[in-house]
């Protein structure tokens, strides 16, 4: 990770989970971070704790809803005031909702997934590369925390949700494509997880937390810790080793 030491790094839905533990090891690393999510103040919180106030890095956080592309864009302005580029992307943000069965499905969740998971994460994708590329930044990296969705189906009404991974998918390797015919020696990769013990059940059963921990409980689940692993170890990677996608899940999952 040395190499990573005093680079800029955008960290979206930074304020929990998976996004918050990218950020403290990301500053714990010497790198200049910027998390942003709509709840701005679990980030700030974030940045007093003591273990990342005596850290070499930084860590900005921002108030940014991944819905509302002006939003996204003030975001990027802020950080090129700040810092002038951006090194490293990992689009970590997203959302699932109930009641979004393909029969019966609310027609304003499916829309929130979408402007989430995949319109938000193309923005912000957009617009990193841009600023890499006007800061001639060749060696930059993009990290799409997908899902294992997007290879398979679960039970319980999640194929809308699992079309917006596979899309993650998909627009991850249509970006290597289009960045390897530019010349460019960006990289890209996706993270899909399997079942992380982390806010998102809480958050999707959020009427009914027994559901929540019932599923949290079926069996060790992963932990944010082992994903923000999984990527630094795409980072520690030489530039000749481009990392595509890491599937990832608990040993005892059996879906």
């Amino acid at each position: 990770m040395q190499r990573w030491v005093g680079r800029v790094a955008l960290v979206t839905g930074a304020s929990v989970g998976i996004g918050a533990e990218i950020c403290r090891v990301f500053v714990k690393h010497g790198m200049k971070v910027v998390g942003c999510a709509r709840d701005v103040d679990k980030i700030r919180s974030i940045c007093e704790q003591e273990d990342i106030k005596s850290a070499k890095g930084s860590l900005m956080p921002i108030k940014c809803d991944l819905t509302k592309e002006n939003e996204i864009l003030s975001m990027f302005e802020e950080i090129r005031k700040t810092y002038g580029c951006v090194d490293l992307c990992i689009n970590n943000a997203g959302i699932s909702e109930i009641n979004t069965t393909l029969l019966e499905g609310d027609t304003d969740s499916w829309r929130r997934m979408l402007e989430v998971n995949v319109i938000g994460l193309c923005i912000c994708t957009r617009e990193s590369v841009k600023l890499m590329r006007e800061n001639n930044i060749n060696d930059g990296q993009i990290i799409h925390i997908s899902s294992m969705s997007a290879y398979r189906i679960a039970p319980g009404g999640f194929a809308f949700y699992s079309g917006t991974k596979s899309m993650v998918k998909a627009l991850a390797e249509g970006l290597r494509n289009e960045l390897r015919a530019a010349k460019s020696g960006i990289r890209v990769a996706c993270i899909s997880p399997g079942m992380v013990d982390t806010e998102f059940h809480k958050r999707l059963f959020k009427d009914n937390p027994e559901e929540a921990k019932r599923r949290v409980s079926q069996f060790t689940c992963l932990k944010a810790e082992d994903i923000a692993r999984a990527v630094v170890n795409i980072l520690e990677m030489q530039p000749h080793v481009d990392i595509n996608d890491i599937l990832i899940r608990p040993t005892e999952q059996p879906f």
